[in-house]
C-alpha cells in the first residue's frame, strides 16, 4: 500500500469517526433526543414564557456554536454529537412551531415544503458526492449535507406527527404505537431486503421524530387529554439524565464507534 494510500485512508478514518454506528444505543437516544426536542421546545416557550421568537433565537445561537465544535473535530466525540442532535431536535420543532403558530402557514403546507426542502438537500448531497451513505462521510462538505439534512428531518417530523395528530385526532398513545409500528415494518423490509440500507434508515430517521413527540406527549399530557400528567419539567429532566447516562456508556465503550475497516470500504467507494 503506497502512502497516499495510507493517508487517504487515515483521513477516512478520521473523518467517519465522527459519526456513530447505527446500533440500538443510536436509536435509543435518538427517541430520547426527539422526545426532549418537543418537551424543551415547550419548557422553554410556555413554562419559562420565553416565547417562540426568543426560545428560537437563544436555541439557534447554542446549536451554531455546538455545530462549530462538531466541525471542528477529527473524531467522533459522544457528547458532541449528540449535543448537536438535542438541540437540532429543540429547533427543528420550533422552526415549524414559529411556522404554524406566528406566521399561521397550515401544518400541510410545513409538511410539504419540509418534504421538498429535505429532498433536495438530498438531491444535492447525491449529486456532488454519489452517495446518501452516513458511513461515507469523510469530508466537511458531506458532513454539512449530513446537519443539514438532520435539521430537515426534525422539522418535516414535527409538521406531518402534528398533521397526523390533529387531522386524524388519533391520541398520543395511538399515534405512538401507529408510528412505531410503520418504523417496525420499515426494519423487517430492511431485514428482508425489500428496502435498502440507506432508504430504509433516512425514512426511519424521519419517523422517529414523530414516534417520540407522541411518546413526549403521552407522558406530559393531563390524564382527562389521555397522557400521563408527569409533567414538562420532570419529562425532560428524566429524559436528558437518560441520554447523559448512555452518552457517558459510549464515551466509556466506544461501543458505537465506526471501525477502521468501514472507512477504509467508504474510502473505496
Amino acid at each position: 500500500m503506497s502512502a497516499a494510500t495510507m493517508d487517504r485512508a487515515d483521513v477516512a478514518r478520521k473523518m467517519l469517526s465522527k459519526v456513530p454506528e447505527v446500533t440500538v444505543y443510536f436509536w435509543i437516544i435518538k427517541v430520547l433526543c426527539t422526545t426532549v426536542g418537543e418537551t424543551a421546545a415547550d419548557f422553554l416557550n410556555v413554562n419559562l414564557g420565553l416565547g417562540l421568537t426568543i426560545t428560537t433565537v437563544v436555541m439557534s445561537a447554542l446549536l451554531a456554536i455546538v455545530l462549530a465544535f462538531q466541525f471542528g473535530l477529527r473524531r467522533y466525540v459522544p457528547g458532541v454529537y449528540w449535543l448537536a442532535v438535542v438541540l437540532i431536535s429543540i429547533v427543528g420543532t420550533l422552526i415549524t412551531d414559529n411556522l404554524v403558530d406566528n406566521f399561521g402557514v397550515p401544518l400541510w403546507v410545513t409538511t410539504v415544503a419540509f418534504s421538498a426542502a429535505l429532498a433536495t438537500t438530498f438531491a444535492a448531497w447525491y449529486a456532488s458526492e454519489r452517495t446518501l451513505s452516513i458511513h461515507s462521510i469523510v469530508t466537511t462538505k458531506r458532513e454539512a449535507f449530513y446537519w443539514l439534512a438532520i435539521l430537515f428531518t426534525f422539522a418535516l417530523g414535527t409538521a406531518a406527527g402534528d398533521l397526523v395528530a390533529e387531522g386524524l385526532a388519533l391520541g398520543f398513545l395511538t399515534s405512538m404505537v401507529m408510528f412505531g409500528a410503520v418504523i417496525g415494518a420499515i426494519a423487517l423490509a430492511y431485514r428482508y431486503g425489500a428496502l435498502g440500507a440507506i432508504l430504509a434508515f433516512w425514512i426511519a430517521y424521519i419517523l422517529t421524530r414523530p414516534l417520540g413527540a407522541s411518546f413526549g406527549d403521552f407522558l406530559i399530557q393531563p390524564r382527562a387529554d389521555g397522557g400521563l400528567a408527569l409533567g414538562l419539567m420532570f419529562t425532560s429532566a428524566i429524559f436528558l439524565l437518560t441520554i447523559l447516562a448512555l452518552v457517558v456508556y459510549l464515551s466509556i465503550t466506544r461501543a458505537d464507534k465506526i471501525e477502521a475497516t468501514d472507512a477504509a470500504a467508504a474510502e473505496r467507494a
